[in-house]
């Protein structure tokens, strides 16, 4: 294996450097292409590629992609990539393609050598096969970028860097294929393509970045329908485009409603730069929680929405008429009313397969500020725990309590956060209760 900065890399697998380098095809689509796979372990600290923490993805399951496009040529060049050097973007495409999900087939397994030298073909003294792992998947989201000076980031325009925890996540008919890794796995071949986001239901959800404050409002957009391309933001009247936030292509720096304010309006472009729910603003304030500046990695907001749809949408010729100048904290879709420091929980199961499940549990503090939180729930059909993200639990006979983590416990008034799990067997009915501290 190969140092790649804070994360180890496994390999990568093409038949040939000479192979790899003639072009570079259009981006994966609706068609699957091919590439390398390797692993990493984590996403960097406090964020991964795209601007948001580990804790706050949609999925365990996540990928990087490459940043350059440069074949046989591992310099590093400065980020993002523009004027000479736009010739080099790879399908990171300068952050564009964060927050999309990725449909990901395991391939043939490599019997040579893969160390992904700079230089030198992928499976060296070997050849490719097929064996019992092909055509596995998984549903992956991306997160990250992979711009080191080796074979994997630099020769292989489709490479993909997964996460190590989702190696044997990896279906046949919906059951994980359990042992992949470290025996099976060898940097094999994947091919892959974008897909919308699985199951999606809800809306966004808006964080502010550490150090952020009315002169330097960056924000982190996330859980997306199908990526994200821009942020506009509403100041004097008018919408205006936010920067992005370097190459973190989640976070942006936006403007308040008046230059300085603390309170603002925006409204986001996906993947096919079409303005998401017809055109919909979301209107927040910088969170009490970070007084003048905010000191967290991520510091997540309530919003209220205004215009917009539920249907694919065509930009509006102009702003909604009167934004509001003091937008009230209340989450996307208001919860029941519950008594001050209490909090409710609601779960649901985003996907299943032969033998096990993913949940995601939202909480949501009640009329009053809360600082830590606790959801119990008793399984009824025999499951059992194997994960769980974004907080840790205890397992007593089939009761099941989880417990935030030290990031996501403080929650302003009805403002909330979401921590999923993995378990094994069919769910049963899912009935979260909720304690707040």
């Amino acid at each position: 294996m190969a140092r790649r900065g804070f994360r180890w890399l496994a390999a990568a697998a093409a038949a040939a450097l000479a192979l790899v380098v003639l072009s570079f095809q259009a981006p994966a689509g609706a068609d699957p292409v091919t590439g390398n796979a390797t692993y990493f372990d984590a996403l960097g600290a406090p964020y991964g590629g795209c601007g948001l923490p580990q804790s706050e993805l949609d999925s365990p399951d996540f990928v990087a992609l490459n940043v350059y496009n440069t074949p046989g040529d591992y310099n590093f060049y400065p980020r993002p990539l523009t004027g000479a050097d736009a010739a080099k973007i790879g399908l990171w495409d300068n952050g564009l393609n964060c927050g999309r999900f990725v449909q990901v087939s395991i391939g043939d397994y490599c019997t040579g050598v893969n160390d992904g030298a700079p230089g030198q073909a992928f499976c060296r003294n070997g050849s490719w096969v097929a064996d019992a792992y092909n055509d596995a998947t998984l549903t992956m989201i991306v997160a990250d970028s992979c711009g080191d000076s080796n074979g994997w980031c630099r020769d292989d325009p489709y490479h993909l860097d997964l996460a190590k925890g989702s190696l044997n996540r990896f279906a046949h008919g919906g059951t994980p294929v359990g042992d992949m890794y470290p025996d099976h796995w060898n940097n094999r071949h994947v091919s892959w393509s974008f897909v919308p986001a699985p199951q999606y239901s809800g809306d966004i959800r808006i964080g502010f970045l550490q150090g952020a404050q009315a002169y330097w409002p960056a924000i982190a957009v996330s859980h997306l329908a199908n990526g994200i391309h821009g942020v506009e933001y509403y100041q004097n009247g008018a919408w205006q485009p936010a920067k992005m936030n370097s190459d973190m292509g989640q976070s942006y720096i936006i403007g308040g409603l008046t230059s300085g304010a603390t309170n603002f309006q925006i409204r986001v472009r996906d993947a096919a730069d079409q303005l998401i729910n017809g055109g919909r603003a979301y209107s927040f304030a910088l969170p009490a929680a970070c007084g003048s500046t905010c000191s967290q990695p991520y510091t997540a907001t309530t919003y209220t929405t205004s215009g917009g749809g539920t249907s694919s949408p065509t930009s509006p010729t102009s702003p909604p008429t009167s934004p509001p100048t003091s937008p009230t904290s209340v989450p996307p879709t208001s919860p029941t009313t519950v008594p001050a420091g209490a909090c409710t929980a609601a779960a649901a199961v985003v996907s299943s397969w032969n033998g096990g499940f993913q949940a995601t549990v939202t909480v949501t503090a009640g009329n009053a500020p809360i600082s830590g939180w606790a959801a119990t729930w008793s399984f009824t059909n025999g499951e059992q725990m194997t994960q769980l993200w974004n907080g840790s639990y205890t397992v007593a006979g089939t009761t099941v309590t989880a417990r935030n983590a030290s990031y996501n416990g403080s929650l302003v008034a009805h403002g909330s956060t979401t921590f999923g799990y993995t378990a094994t067997g069919t769910p049963g009915a899912l009935t979260v209760s909720c304690t707040g501290a």
